[in-house]
């Protein structure tokens, strides 16, 4: 039993402490950021789509990934396009990521399949400094599925939450927690657990979604269908110029091949060359895939007369001169391909959509020193971002929108591309066992012909080669266009790859 005194003794400690905590919580309570505070944001907005008009509403905003303790770790943005009064389970869902690894969605976002998108200079040209249109996208596929635009940890609107560790956050088999984590939150918070659900993913979008797919069936999420736009998904067959790949076998070569031809074929410099590309494209293929690999293959071994007859081949194809490729041994680095074809004129084409041009300031340099898509596109996507995030969907946050978190992953250190332990990346045998675990489960490719950092024939080989039972392989579908990495950039490509999926959603949905 406590005396008078001892009580008194705690009830002053007790009423000090109190009288304590109370600046203490307001201090904690002011070092708060002020973005974490910012609430979503809810607007309604009508398009006319086909002679129709098409009510929807926009949310624009965050959610809180969290540890395994259930302890804050990270932000990500996102903007869903979300259509009404269809019952959650008619109504397909799709969530939409771009690459880097560490690009925001703005990409996506801006220039796809939203209910807007960003007017750019047409046919690869460069766009002219602002003022900027935005413009209603006939080419949206709202009419077909919700849209979720997500941007990846510490990028667009998200950050990593303060005093949280990083490197929890980044990396190959955490970013797919992270997705998959989003992916589960969103569900959750909007009811939509018994929707179709479809996952579109660009550049390392693509083995991302590869990894998704396949964890998330695991973990009890079914997904239906899965596009692929733009695909990396073995990293043992990517240029270590490129995309940080490993391969030191000669497919990198044969298959930069293809996508150089068909930039020697946009240009004109092909004489004779049939004027359908994709036509083209099938006899560069079967050269590719047959004389050249032959001829790579062999080596030392090979004779002169089969040398030079892949020298003139090569030279006609690629329209490069043949002593720079006697030079380079037959094997033409997609970078020393931009940087050569064009330099007497002192131009270089665009790695990731060689459409698009800038003069060099070095008519001698060996890789291409500017990006010309970027410098196109880089401009009136932030700005009318910045301003769609404001005056049409009303988000108002005191922060810049990052376009990547390639700053925050340096911090910490290089991207970890290793997945389950091991080197070099390989999304492959996730693909082929998410197909199998669900056989209704259906996946498009798209790809552009004139994108060197992904080339389409590397995409075709992979997908040829996951080992899957013949009629398992039947429910991949392919599209191939004239355009680049962003095959959305080319309006005549865009319009093509939309039917396409609208074609692709159509039939998935009708798998019972």
């Amino acid at each position: 039993m406590y005396s008078v005194k001892i009580l008194r003794l705690l009830t002053c400690a007790t009423l000090a402490a109190a009288s304590m905590s109370l600046p203490a919580l307001a201090a904690k309570a002011q070092a708060t950021p002020a973005w974490l505070k910012v609430p979503d944001s809810v607007t309604q907005h009508s398009m006319m789509l086909r002679g129709k008009k098409l009510n929807y509403t926009a949310r624009a905003g965050t959610i809180v990934l969290r540890n395994s303790k259930q302890q804050p770790l990270t932000t990500m943005f996102y903007t869903a396009y979300t259509v009404g009064g269809i019952p959650a389970r008619k109504r397909p869902i799709t969530f939409l990521y771009n690459g880097g690894p560490g690009s925001s969605t703005i990409y996506l976002r801006m220039g796809s399949w939203g209910p807007i998108r960003a007017q750019i200079t047409r046919n690869g040209g460069i766009t002219p400094p602002a003022p900027y249109t935005l413009v209603s996208n006939q080419y949206t596929l709202l009419n077909k599925t919700d849209l979720v635009f997500v941007d990846m940890p510490a990028s667009g609107y998200g950050r990593i939450w303060p005093g949280a560790d990083a490197k929890k956050v980044f990396g190959s088999d955490n970013d797919v927690r992270m997705f998959a984590q989003f992916i589960d939150r969103y569900l959750k918070k909007f009811d939509r657990w018994n929707s179709p659900k479809f996952l579109y993913g660009e550049s390392y979008g693509t083995p991302r979604s590869a990894m998704l797919v396949n964890y998330l069936q695991h973990h009890g999420v079914s997904i239906n269908g899965v596009v692929l736009q733009s695909s990396i998904l073995n990293y043992n067959l990517a240029s270590p110029d490129i995309y940080g790949g490993a391969s030191t076998d000669d497919w990198q070569y044969v298959f930069q091949m293809a996508t150089e031809a068909a930039t020697a074929w946009y240009y004109h410099a092909v004489p004779g060359a049939p004027a359908n590309l994709s036509t083209y494209m099938q006899q560069v293929q079967a050269f590719a895939m047959g004389q050249y690999r032959e001829a790579l293959l062999k080596g030392a071994q090979i004779s002169p007369v089969q040398y030079n007859a892949v020298v003139a081949k090569l030279h006609y194809y690629l329209a490069i001169p043949k002593r720079y490729i006697r030079d380079s041994n037959l094997r033409i680095p997609a970078e020393h391909y931009i940087a050569e074809f064009r330099r007497s004129s002192g131009k270089i084409e665009d790695i990731y959509d060689s459409r698009y041009q800038l003069y060099t300031l070095d008519r001698g340099e060996e890789y291409p020193s500017m990006t010309p898509s970027n410098a196109s596109i880089a401009s009136p996507f932030f700005m009318l971002q910045n301003e769609y995030m404001q005056k049409n969907l009303k988000y108002h946050t005191p922060l810049m929108y990052r376009m990547g978190a390639y700053k925050e992953i340096q911090k910490v250190g290089p991207w970890n591309f290793k997945h389950d332990g091991s080197l070099p990346l390989n999304t492959a045998p996730d693909l082929a066992q998410a197909l199998t675990y669900n056989p209704h489960l259906r996946v498009f490719s798209a790809n552009g012909y004139f994108d060197s950092v992904t080339p389409f024939l590397a995409t075709v080989y992979t997908l040829n080669h996951l080992n899957l039972a013949p009629q398992l392989q039947s429910h991949i579908s392919y599209g191939f266009y004239p355009s680049g990495h962003m095959i959305y950039l080319n309006v005549v490509a865009l319009a093509q790859l939309h039917r396409a999926l609208e074609r692709w959603y159509t039939s998935v949905l009708a798998i019972r």
